[in-house]
């Protein structure tokens, strides 16, 4: 093979990624059904985080200062905890979006530690086509994390601006009546 072959055979366009059977990125305003649960899970550590975002405090990066602290241990910054839970919800919930439109009662209610293990979900709470731009909609979910002893360690909710698949007016696309609508 010559090296041109093997680069016209990658397919770049997540278009064609999907239409070869590839896990589709995002979904459409149609694809999402209230009380569905997509799950998502990574492991990681969060120096790289703190150092990049001048977050230096002790308890984060010094193992020796966070064995004397409360914890006893290093503790994951919160807002990489949020960035991370974030990061892993978007393929199902916000990869065709349009915008982010806001994020709602975030809390941390344990500490996760370097070496946890998240295994994060997100319920679709509510979908809204809407009113005056038939081509996207809202939906909003509520996500939560858990550590691997299934402690919820993390949660947030928030509301995505997505497109429909197909538009042309209220349930054009499927059929269905719509459970709601957005200006």
């Amino acid at each position: 093979m010559t090296g041109m072959s093997d680069t016209q055979s990658v397919q770049t366009e997540q278009s064609a990624r999907e239409a070869s059977g590839s896990h589709p990125y995002g979904r459409y305003l149609e694809e999402f059904e209230v009380g569905a649960v997509y799950k998502h899970w990574t492991e990681a550590e969060d120096h790289l985080f703190c150092l990049l975002t001048m977050n230096h405090h002790p308890l984060h990066v010094n193992d020796v200062y966070a064995a004397k602290s409360q914890q006893g241990r290093n503790v994951v910054a919160g807002p990489y905890v949020y960035s991370l839970i974030f990061g892993m919800s978007v393929s199902d919930v916000s990869g065709k979006a349009i915008a982010n439109l806001a994020t709602e009662e975030l809390s941390h209610p344990a500490p996760v530690f370097h070496g946890d293990t998240l295994f994060v979900e997100s319920e679709v709470l509510e979908k809204k086509e809407s009113r005056s731009k038939p081509d996207r909609g809202t939906v909003k979910v509520h996500t939560r994390a858990y550590n691997q002893d299934g402690v919820l360690v993390a949660e947030f909710k928030r509301l995505v601006l997505v497109p429909r698949k197909t538009h042309g007016g209220a349930g054009a696309a499927d059929g269905a009546s719509p459970e709601g609508n957005v200006d």
